[in-house]
C-alpha cells in the first residue's frame, strides 16, 4: 500500500521541475524590476545567473523525475553540472582558439567535434568512480554536464551583448530568453544522448558493438551541434530541436521500458 509520504514523494519528483521553473522565473522577475526600478548595476551579475540557468536546471530536474531508477544521488548531479560546465567551457575555448591559430579559421564542424568532447570528460571521468554503471545514470549525468556547459556559455554571451549594446537590457532579455529555451533542445539533449551511449558501452565491458554505437551518437550529436551552428534561421532551429528532443525522450523510453517478463530492462555489468 503506497503512503500518503510516498505518493507526495511520487509527486514531487514527478512534478519538482514545475516548481523550479515557476520559482526560478519569479527570482528573475524580481531581480529585473528591481534593477530597472534602481538602476542598480550591482543586480546584473544575478540577472544573468537567472536568466541562463533557471530553464536548464528545470529540465534536469525534469529529467532526473522521469521512471528510469537512476543510482546517482542530487549532490552528485550538481558536482557535474557545475565542473562539466566550468571544465567544458573551458577546454572547448582553448581547444577552439588553438584551432583558430592553426587553421586561420574556425570551421563548424570543429566546433562541433570539440564541445561535444568537451561536455563528455566529467561524464568519463566518473565513469572510474562509479563502479555500477547504467546508461540511464550515463544520460542523467550527461544532460547535467550539459546543462552546465549551457548555463556558461549564455552567461558569457549575455555579457558580451551587454557590453556590445551599451548596456542595453533589451539586448540581453533576448540573448538569455532565446539561449535558455533553446538549451534542453541543444547541447543537454546532445550530451545526454552521448554520456548514455558512453556508459552504456562501459557497462558491456566496452564491447565492440556497444563501442561502435557510442561513435555513431557521438557522430549524430557533432552533426546536430554542427547544424545548429550552421543555420541562423528559426525555422532550422525548430526542426534541429524536434529531432535532438524526440532521440532523447525516445532513448529514454527505451532505457526504461520492461522485459517482456516484466523486469526492467537490464545491462550487463
Amino acid at each position: 500500500m503506497t503512503t500518503a509520504g510516498g505518493k507526495l514523494a511520487h509527486v514531487g519528483r514527478r512534478w519538482g521541475w514545475a516548481a523550479v521553473l515557476a520559482v526560478g522565473l519569479l527570482l528573475f522577475w524580481l531581480i529585473h524590476s528591481t534593477l530597472l526600478s534602481t538602476q542598480n548595476p550591482n543586480l546584473v551579475p544575478a540577472l544573468i545567473f537567472f536568466g541562463a540557468a533557471v530553464v536548464p536546471t528545470a529540465f534536469v530536474v525534469f529529467v532526473a523525475g522521469r521512471r528510469l531508477d537512476f543510482g546517482v544521488g542530487s549532490f552528485l548531479v550538481v558536482t557535474t553540472a557545475l565542473a562539466g560546465g566550468a571544465i567544458g567551457v573551458t577546454i572547448a575555448g582553448l581547444l577552439e582558439y588553438r584551432t583558430l591559430l592553426l587553421m586561420d579559421f574556425l570551421p563548424m564542424d570543429a566546433v562541433g567535434v570539440i564541445e561535444e568532447a568537451a561536455k563528455l570528460i566529467v561524464p568519463l571521468l566518473l565513469l572510474f568512480l562509479i563502479r555500477d554503471r547504467h546508461p540511464g545514470d550515463g544520460l542523467l549525468i550527461g544532460v547535467a554536464s550539459g546543462a552546465g556547459f549551457a548555463v556558461f556559455e549564455t552567461m558569457g554571451y549575455a555579457f558580451v551583448e551587454l557590453i556590445n549594446s551599451g548596456g542595453d537590457l533589451t539586448a540581453v532579455d533576448h540573448t538569455l530568453a532565446l539561449r535558455g529555451l533553446l538549451s534542453p533542445a541543444a547541447h543537454m539533449a546532445w550530451t545526454g544522448l552521448t554520456a548514455a551511449a558512453l556508459w552504456s558501452a562501459a557497462a558491456r565491458h566496452w564491447r565492440w558493438r556497444p563501442v561502435l554505437t557510442f561513435v555513431v551518437v557521438y557522430a549524430v550529436a557533432v552533426g546536430l551541434h554542427t547544424a545548429w551552428d550552421s543555420f541562423d534561421d528559426n525555422t532550422a532551429y525548430i526542426i534541429l530541436a524536434v529531432i535532438s528532443l524526440s532521440l532523447l525522450i525516445v532513448t529514454t523510453h527505451w532505457l526504461a521500458a520492461p522485459r517482456r517478463d516484466g523486469a526492467r530492462l537490464a545491462v550487463p555489468r
